[in-house]
């Protein structure tokens, strides 16, 4: 089962605190960067889909409306 989006947060901190500490040796450095970028595109991969899931009720002359949202980039 995929963890949720709150335990792929918490292990990427755990990574940034890893790191930020200097304890591992390169290699393992590199190991952890590797798996906090992998970890980082899947939060980022989440968030997408989860903005494409939004949508806006809007009350228009008494029914109510679903539209998509959209974000201003």
């Amino acid at each position: 089962m995929d963890k949720s989006f709150e335990e792929k947060m918490e292990d990427l901190e755990k990574i940034v605190k890893e790191l930020e500490k200097g304890d591992l040796n390169l290699d393992h450095s590199v190991s952890k960067f590797e798996k906090g970028i992998q970890i980082s595109k899947e939060c980022n991969k989440i968030l997408e889909e989860a903005e494409r899931k939004i949508t806006i009720l809007l009350n228009k002359d008494g029914e109510i409306k679903e539209d998509n949202f959209e974000t201003e980039e």
